[in-house]
């Protein structure tokens, strides 16, 4: 219809002018019907498309602009900020970390309220850490995202993290420089210039506790150190620029063991719990860690002292800016 009224007026107006006489038109007019006709299933056929194609494109926009506005498709306003929490409870030779799943509640509680869509894994061998930690990074969520909690519970040793089937004779850790690699700017782009935000509940050495249950396990892994040279080999600069906006706090100093009831949990996450609770509406992060860290100044029944390790972050972060 479109390409016939088209060719219909152009024809008119030659007409007019006196530049085409009826004999003319005539034997155009055959031709142009052919045109006409091929036109016009071209003209629909273009017309369908671009609707389609125009649809495509607002879907997607729209997607796009909700995610980042933290809106969830069904219009209904939800957390897309990923965090992640790996609690191992049981293992094949250590202890079983009773009093765990108090941990598991209290930080995802936590992170909710702070506007995280929190990720639960428990259980996993180091390998299985590993690939969940591959899998969480590669989340589309961290493009529009603004930062992201990684949470680790389990056994451990000064090296990293203990995995379930971890024992003396065949060590299952995750060591903490691969929590670092997979998230650096290298690997995971979506993350870069974004705080990463790393908690660690573990032992980082032997313990001696006959009242607290301890976070060390039955069974320890001593590794020898390793040279200064080994960590060094890479351009200082270059590994600044790599790895950039973490913050790690570890539960208690290395070579040191980290306190757990039977009944309430970890002292250390039950300490964090509160004080994130407390003043992120007013504090930024560091400050909030130090908070923590002053609750242990003074030794009781338990000695430990939160450390907070690799910062790397060049301005403050504020859970809530606006405050």
């Amino acid at each position: 219809m479109i390409a016939s009224t088209m060719f219909g007026g152009f024809l008119e107006d030659l007409k007019e002018k006196k530049v085409l006489d009826k004999h003319d038109l005539k034997t155009i007019g055959k031709k142009v019907n052919v045109i006409v006709n091929k036109t016009e299933n071209l003209v629909d056929d273009l017309t369908e498309k671009t609707q389609v194609v125009g649809q495509v494109f607002m879907d997607h926009f729209i997607n796009s602009s909700l995610l980042s506005l933290n809106i969830s498709s069904d219009g209904e306003g939800g957390p897309n900020t990923p965090g992640l929490i790996i609690c191992n409870k049981e293992f094949d030779y250590l202890s079983e970390r009773e009093g765990s799943e108090n941990d598991i509640s209290g930080m995802q509680g936590l992170l909710e309220n702070l506007g995280y869509s929190v990720v639960i894994k428990e259980n996993l061998t180091a390998l299985e850490m590993k690939t969940e930690l591959k899998n969480f990074a590669t989340r589309q969520e961290h493009r529009f995202s603004d930062s992201t909690f990684l949470v680790f519970m389990s056994h451990g040793t000064l090296d990293g993290i203990c995995g379930t089937k971890h024992r003396d004779e065949e060590p299952d850790i995750l060591p903490d420089d691969t929590i670092f690699q997979i998230f650096n700017n290298r690997n995971c782009w979506s993350l870069k210039d974004k705080p990463k935000v790393i908690i660690m509940q573990a032992c980082r050495g032997r313990g001696d506790g006959a009242v607290w249950v301890t976070d060390v396990g039955e069974a320890f892994a001593w590794t020898y150190y390793q040279p200064l040279r080994h960590y060094i080999s890479s351009d200082a600069i270059e590994k600044t620029h790599v790895e950039k906006d973490f913050i790690a706090f570890k539960s208690s100093t290395p070579h040191n063991v980290s306190w757990r009831t039977n009944t309430e949990g970890s002292v250390f996450i039950s300490q964090l719990i509160y004080y994130l609770g407390e003043y992120s509406c007013c504090h930024h992060l560091e400050e909030i860690f130090r908070k923590v860290q002053n609750a242990f100044e003074k030794p009781n029944t338990m000695i430990q002292m939160p450390t907070i390790e690799r910062l790397s972050m060049t301005r403050y972060f504020y859970l809530f800016p606006g405050n």
